[in-house]
């Protein structure tokens, strides 16, 4: 009797830290969330106040997951070495300071810097909220619940996130965009105090110094390309020698994984044909969803001339379905498989991408008749966002979890980061080329990119003064848009082919 009554004790005591755990986990997710897709709406703010170009906003943008993905697997590595308990407080802390620097910052080159601080210090809290679920939720229906309620919350923040930019900056000013996360993160250190379990991988006694270097220098080069590249020239000496270095960092990043004994980044993995198909998973969300939720507010207000808060509305119908449909994921994962769920919500994406599409290139666009477009695309990215990680964790050992949740985040945010800088090309080559085509008088060179940078922000007011009217310039901007949402479907139907592809066959039910 005894005996039976302190088992229930512990069990009841197991229970509050890990409810407390999952608290900590979902607040560092909601901070996470609402600093991706919160900036949006206080981009054509931070134009102005801070004299911020084109290109800097894009690095405003930018720089958060760049820093993140760059330092993803890195983080995921420490955790798993010194404890992934104190990376996370220590990343939640240290994100507390840098969102205090962005809140109080006077340029954009401070605010620039700042979200680099911003973007590592979240990769810390990113690269252990997933070890520490993986750790604490064992049990297979526990575990689903877990993820489930981390899945909703994040989108929630992803969700919510031009709703509160949009409200904050209309009800106060841009600076508490990124100052309540102060307040949010000396509650998430609480509860990771009480909460969170330390936990480390026995087998990780060394840190993989060269290929963090490697894999960041690759990633910054790659992503520097792509948003700079216009400016310097694809073939000149600068982009070339920026080319060539992030090639041989990836080279050896790639020679570093295959001969260390402890990899932070284990090419092995992808031997494991559920972990593959997870991360070709993970990947096409990024290649379509999340980088559009960047630009889709820019169509918004500038070209059908809704406010902040009308906007972030319209995008919650994108988002909304991200929220409510994880818990259906899991369910349908443990039930199907990941051959199914996975594939079958990219293609959702594609579909819901393709209707925007439409809609964009027709006369009829309004907030209903995108709203079809947006829900089903959200609806495919909620089939996919928590079974993909979950599938990544639970196909590789428990003492991996690190190493595993990493490579999963890092698949994400390289994705992401990538093509939110390769949705800004196209969107800036597309406008381009449509103001040279309805302009028989169109300037070139220079010039030319300078005002489709213009239009691309979404600063249709200030084209009027470079020989461009308004009309041309809603009309460039939705053509564009339109070209990027068109990249985002094509992407999400080519990776749905992959996954399914990869993964086993759809009827074994999902096992960790």
């Amino acid at each position: 009797m005894h005996c039976q009554k302190a088992r229930q004790t512990m069990t009841t005591y197991r229970q509050s830290r890990n409810r407390f755990a999952l608290v900590a986990v979902c607040l560092s997710a909601l901070m996470l969330g609402l600093e991706i897709t919160s900036i949006p709406s206080i981009l054509p703010t931070l134009e102005k106040v801070l004299s911020a170009d084109f290109q800097q906003l894009q690095w405003i943008m930018n720089a958060y997951t760049i820093a993140m993905c760059s330092v993803l697997m890195a983080m995921g590595t420490l955790g798993d070495r010194f404890g992934r308990k104190r990376v996370f407080k220590i990343g939640i802390a240290v994100f507390a300071f840098a969102s205090l620097i962005c809140g109080l910052a006077t340029s954009a080159p401070l605010l620039i810097a700042a979200r680099f601080l911003q973007g590592t210090s979240a990769a810390a809290m990113l690269a252990c909220q997933v070890a520490v679920l993986s750790h604490q939720f064992q049990d297979g229906a526990e575990r689903g619940k877990a993820f489930g309620w981390w899945g909703i919350v994040f989108g929630v923040g992803l969700g919510f996130g031009p709703i509160v930019g949009g409200m904050l900056i209309t009800l106060t000013s841009w600076h508490w965009v990124f100052l309540v996360h102060v307040v949010i993160a000396v509650a998430t250190v609480v509860f990771a105090q009480k909460g969170v379990e330390e936990s480390v991988d026995p087998h990780a006694t060394r840190i993989d110094m060269g290929g963090m270097a490697t894999l960041s220098l690759a990633v910054f080069g790659i992503v520097y390309l792509i948003t700079q590249g216009q400016q310097l020239g694809p073939t000149s000496p600068l982009a070339l020698t920026i080319l060539a270095i992030s090639a041989a960092s990836f080279l050896f990043f790639v020679i570093i994984e295959t001969r260390v004994a402890r990899p932070m980044f284990d090419f092995g993995a992808f031997r494991v044909r559920r972990f593959a198909g997870a991360i070709i998973g993970s990947s096409g969300m990024n290649f379509s969803f999340w980088p559009f939720v960047i630009y889709l507010p820019i169509y918004l207000q500038a070209v059908l001339g809704y406010d902040a808060i009308a906007a972030g509305m319209t995008v919650l119908a994108y988002t909304l379905p991200t929220i409510v449909v994880p818990p259906l994921a899991e369910r349908l994962l443990l039930k199907w498989g990941p051959r199914l769920v996975i594939p079958v919500g990219l293609l959702t994406i594609g579909a819901g991408f393709m209707l925007l599409v439409l809609v964009i290139n027709s006369e009829y666009a309004s907030w209903m008749t995108l709203l079809p477009g947006c829900a089903l695309a959200g609806i495919g990215l909620g089939l996919t966002n928590t079974p993909v990680t979950n599938t990544a964790t639970g196909a590789l050992p428990l003492e991996r979890s690190g190493m595993a949740s990493g490579m999963d985040m890092s698949a994400r945010m390289i994705s992401l980061s990538i093509n939110i800088a390769l949705m800004g090309l196209i969107l800036s080559s597309s406008v381009s080329g449509y103001i040279l085509r309805a302009l028989p008088d169109a300037p070139s060179g220079s010039t030319l990119r300078t005002l489709a940078d213009i239009v691309s922000a979404g600063n249709l007011t200030a084209i009027e003064n470079n020989g461009v009217s308004l009309t041309l310039a809603k009309s460039a901007l939705s053509y564009g848009i339109g070209r990027v949402a068109l990249y985002g479907a094509i992407s999400a139907f080519i990776l749905a082919l992959v996954s399914f592809t990869i993964f086993e066959n759809y009827r074994t039910p999902f096992k960790r």
